[in-house]
């Protein structure tokens, strides 16, 4: 099987909830991108009209590897649009408030696999009706696990631990299979002269010139340095852990409320998970209507709670509590609160199949479906094309 053979093969369409006004402080635009992920987008536009990003708010991360339209506000923005490589911004009018992801409706996706076997795309078919029917879990996808290196480290987790100098080196110098070759070579001088702050003073500039500016004036402060880093990323970092910590919590949740055989296997950059299939109807409307909480030291849990044990137990396998769920020293940025829900359901879901033009001999299944926003297309993608062991 094969995805994004070509960049038409998966297009995302973000659907606003809000529509542009006549004034207000703040310009609506929709962005429409290829090759480039949210936030390399948002700092070319801002390069490109001088200003900084804290004045771009935006609702949703977009794939890189994919053609993606979106939404953003900028305060005080031109009232004009803007068009670059792989990019362009189309102005729609004012508004009063700035755009984030509480007013995403959902998104809407077009998606083709390729190559694939006749076999495979009944099993495929089979397997959609199962989705339609049953959902499927809510994991977050390996898009939202950027910023974890090889070996499983997270920032966000140095971070926890206070040790400000390795989660900034892993921050800033940490190389990455989809970095671009000038990142590459930042990163490789970075790991080369790591401390000689003088030296790279002169060959490093940019958004890693006021960093390497301050360790060179302050050169023990790794936390005054980490704080200095874009605020976009910096939030990348926590909820990366946070997601990984709820992804944790999802599988043992589902192992506990489903029979061995009701379980298959999918594979995500930080492991295998467990997802259903073949639910019953009771289990069908106690997914629907479960939810699992984010962890911090913001979540309140009484002793009696039943998911309690659950997270706990995930926490210590991390060597955690929720009450360390946190980051001392920093006012912003912090571990989000609040609920995701088990399981998502595609709304218009539907598959058609026909030849492979760019495979003779084989098929491709074309699909289209509306997700709620903050689920992964991604994870219906590897839940219809998970093979049940008695087909492996």
């Amino acid at each position: 099987m094969k995805v994004k053979r070509v960049a038409q093969d998966f297009v995302v369409e973000e659907l606003p909830g809000v529509e542009p006004a006549a004034e207000g402080p703040f310009a609506f635009y929709r962005l429409y991108k290829e090759g480039l992920g949210t936030p390399e987008a948002i700092r070319a536009i801002c390069r490109k009209w001088r200003m900084p990003p804290r004045q771009v708010s935006y609702g949703g991360l977009k794939d890189r590897h994919a053609c993606t339209t979106q939404y953003l506000t900028i305060r005080h923005g031109p009232r004009r649009g803007l068009q670059q490589t792989h990019l362009r911004l189309d102005y729609l009018g004012q508004r009063p408030e700035p755009y984030h992801s509480s007013q995403i409706a959902g998104n809407r996706f077009l998606i083709v696999l390729r190559d694939l076997a006749a076999k495979e795309v009944e099993h495929a078919l089979e397997a959609a009706e199962e989705v339609r029917a049953d959902g499927v879990p809510n994991y977050f996808d390996d898009q939202r696990f950027g910023s974890v290196n090889r070996n499983r480290q997270f920032v966000a987790r140095f971070l926890i631990a206070g040790d400000y100098p390795r989660a900034l080196q892993l921050a800033l110098a940490e190389p990455y299979r989809h970095d671009p070759a000038p990142v590459r070579e930042q990163k490789r001088l970075l790991r080369q002269k790591w401390g000689r702050w003088d030296e790279l003073a002169d060959r490093l500039g940019g958004e890693l010139g006021p960093i390497v500016a301050h360790l060179r004036k302050r050169p023990d402060d790794y936390r005054g340095a980490f704080a200095l880093i874009a605020a976009d990323l910096k939030s990348l970092y926590l909820a990366a852990f946070q997601s990984y910590l709820w992804n944790k919590m999802l599988a043992g949740w589902l192992r506990s409320q489903c029979r061995p055989e009701q379980l298959l296997q999918v594979r995500l950059q930080l492991g295998p998970v467990p997802v259903f299939r073949r639910l019953t109807p009771q289990q069908r409307d106690r997914f629907r209507q479960q939810t699992l909480p984010l962890p911090s030291a913001r979540l309140h849990l009484a002793e009696n709670d039943p998911l309690r044990p659950l997270i706990d137990e995930v926490l210590q396998e991390e060597g955690l509590t929720l009450k360390e769920m946190k980051l001392r020293h920093f006012r912003e940025p912090f571990f989000s609160k609040g609920d995701r829900a088990v399981v998502f359901h595609p709304r218009e879901l539907t598959a058609g199949r026909a030849a492979d033009e760019l495979h003779p001999g084989r098929e491709k299944l074309t699909l289209r479906f509306v997700l709620p926003r903050g689920s992964y297309a991604t994870m219906l993608l590897k839940r219809i094309t998970a093979v049940p062991p008695e087909d492996a």
